[in-house]
């Protein structure tokens, strides 16, 4: 009995810090991915101001948006060890160049207002946005397609993670942070510029919903395992309730874009993107790596859950009220400030 009991203690808690790591994942794809999308709209604007208005809505705010990767990864390190473990492994390259990425985008950010020739660092800034974003996407498109795995260990090569389908994941994560960044540039910006916005928010909001689409139908049809929890008895399941959402809220998008509103196609936008990350981790639950490793034999034990509970569960607040503050402190629309004028 105290073995039964331990062993659904430990299940319990780790399906706690699965939840946990689902949602700073979330926060997250959020916030540093409306930055990151900004960056690759400012890769097609030509105009120097409109650069200049497209980085200054980020510059109070885009260093605390990454910590929440940070903690992602410290939190599957200490809770998940073996997924992390198999999972650096299989998406070693798309990782590490992610890294440099986010390294060559913040010394452009930082240079960049300070250089007599700006437009270098800009382009610097917009390529290792897309640079980042293309990773993440053939990292989550790795994932979902799945890794071999023997007995607990990576057996892939260096390359397993790439696909015609994870290219299809990329395009559509890229496409997915341009139009967070697109109707995140309607709340900060007016005028012309908030124009612009909105024609960038249409064209990346068509090519992340087609996306979208091809990766829901080649899941399943790739996938026994997920086909099996949709049209499980060939019949539609409840997990078709995500997909529906994120429908409702892409047609609730095009009608906000379509009446010029300001906030609400972000939010909408977020519904797309919570929709869609509920589907796909409802679809591919018990398992962290795809048909290989599920939760609870990733999970640490007991003590180390706890532990981190403990210690992770106090900062949580902390790092919310952070963020809450930051933003309400920048609120508002932005002004150049000098931003985006060539010496």
């Amino acid at each position: 009995m105290l073995v039964a009991a331990m062993s659904h203690l430990h299940t319990f808690l780790a399906n706690v810090w699965l939840g946990f790591i689902g949602l700073f994942l979330m926060l997250y794809v959020i916030l540093d991915g409306f930055d990151l999308g900004i960056g690759v709209l400012s890769l097609f604007v030509r105009h120097d101001a409109r650069r200049g208005i497209m980085m200054a809505s980020l510059s109070g705010v885009w260093d605390a948006n990454e910590t929440w990767l940070v903690l992602v990864g410290g939190a599957l390190f200490g809770a998940f060890p073996e997924a992390y473990a198999v999972g650096l492994n299989a998406l070693y390259l798309p990782i590490v160049t992610m890294l440099f990425a986010f390294v060559f985008r913040g010394v452009a950010f930082e240079f960049r207002d300070h250089a007599r020739h700006r437009r270098r660092w800009e382009l610097s800034f917009g390529l290792g946005s897309l640079v980042a974003a293309l990773c993440q996407g053939f990292a989550l498109g790795g994932l979902i397609g799945g890794f071999p795995v023997t007995h607990g260990v990576y057996s892939g090569g260096i390359f397993a993670w790439f696909s015609p389908f994870s290219v299809i994941v990329a395009f559509g994560v890229v496409c997915g942070y341009a139009l967070l960044g697109a109707t995140y540039l309607l709340i900060k910006t007016e005028g012309e510029h908030q124009q612009h916005s909105a024609r960038h928010a249409w064209i990346a909001g068509a090519g992340m919903l087609a996306a979208a689409g091809a990766v829901s139908v080649w899941t399943p049809l790739r996938d026994p395992f997920v086909a099996q929890k949709w049209f499980g008895h060939g019949l539609i399941t409840g997990f078709v309730v995500p997909p529906a959402f994120a429908i409702f809220c892409a047609i609730m998008l095009a009608r906000a874009l379509w009446k010029g509103h300001e906030h609400a196609p972000f939010f909408w936008s977020i519904g797309i993107f919570g929709a869609s990350f509920l589907g796909l981790a409802a679809s591919l639950y018990p398992y962290l790596i795809p048909n290989a490793v599920t939760v609870t034999e990733a999970a640490a034990d007991n003590m180390t859950l706890v532990f981190m509970l403990l210690g992770i569960g106090l900062l949580i607040p902390v790092m919310l009220a952070y963020n809450a503050y930051q933003y309400m402190v920048f609120r508002g629309k932005t002004a150049s400030s000098g931003y985006g004028e060539t010496d």
